[in-house]
């Protein structure tokens, strides 16, 4: 017995078949032959909603090729982006890796000098014996010199938090800013700040206009901090201008303050006494304390 459908099939080819005789059209013809398949339809008297449907049919297939061409055009950025992000994760890995490396070794070097100051078994009457710091590290030349040195966030604590002394806070900050606000010497051996230096390092310091008892308070608490290592001199530049004070370092002294040669080795543990009362910061040599 036959199968009805394998039947039906072939009544539905040979029907095609014979209609594609008539119009003198082959069977089995690819995608690209549509066009011409409308152009033969219109020299053949058709009826016309067969024609019109060809057309639509034929503008149906080029958008669809339309599509597959963005969306492969899409895929192919989705890759470029997707490799590009892989590459930079790569990248910032590697980066995070390296930060990683340079923090262990700053931690290890700091446990190494804290441990070192750790050894030290000297008493008060000894600490201004420049051998009781660690090996490599240098005394401070002046009050100045030694609290710049400091971690930052403790000298604010020990003179704006417990002791309320802001300008002798503000001179150290001042002087510390010194590569932004103080002039240097044309020939490079020094630097020195005008009073309208130490006016726009405030401003920028307190983030208003300083009062002017403020800028004198935090004149005197520079030179007095700095002892021998910022020395007040006038300058005048022409015969018609006025003289001026100026607060001179030379560049080694103005260096040394950026040094951060005491930040990790807790040198101001135990030495407010001293600061309070204007004795020797301990681990300055050779210099009279100031007050604060």
């Amino acid at each position: 017995m036959s199968d009805p459908t394998t039947a039906d099939d072939s009544s539905v080819d040979d029907r095609d078949a014979a209609v594609a005789d008539a119009l003198d059209m082959a069977i089995g013809q690819d995608e690209s032959t549509l066009d011409d398949l409308v152009a033969q339809l219109a020299d053949c008297e058709i009826n016309p909603l067969v024609e019109q449907l060809l057309e639509t049919l034929v503008e149906t297939v080029t958008d669809l090729q339309d599509t597959i061409d963005d969306l492969e055009a899409d895929q192919e950025r989705t890759h470029d982006i997707a490799t590009t992000a892989s590459a930079a994760s790569e990248q910032n890995a590697t980066q995070l890796d390296d930060i990683e490396a340079q923090q262990e070794e700053t931690h290890e070097v700091a446990k190494s000098a804290i441990a070192k100051a750790q050894q030290l078994e000297a008493d008060a009457d000894q600490q201004e014996d420049a051998e009781q710091l660690p090996a490599g590290i240098e005394p401070s030349s002046s009050p100045l010199d030694f609290f710049a040195n400091c971690r930052h966030q403790k000298i604010k604590t020990l003179f704006v938090e417990e002791s309320n002394r802001q300008n002798t806070y503000r001179a150290i900050s001042v002087a510390t800013r010194w590569p932004e606000f103080a002039t240097e010497r044309t020939d490079g051996s020094g630097v020195f700040f005008t009073k309208a230096d130490v006016e726009d390092a405030l401003l920028a310091e307190l983030g208003t206009t300083p009062h002017r008892q403020t800028i004198a308070r935090v004149w005197d608490k520079l030179q007095e901090l700095g002892g021998t290592d910022l020395v007040a001199k006038t300058r005048q530049v022409g015969r018609r201008q006025d003289k001026m004070e100026i607060l001179v370092m030379n560049m080694d002294t103005a260096e040394r303050l950026l040094d951060q040669r005491y930040v990790g080795l807790d040198l101001l543990n135990g030495s407010a006494g001293k600061a309070t009362t204007g004795g020797v910061t301990p681990v300055v040599t050779g210099k009279s304390g100031a007050s604060a």
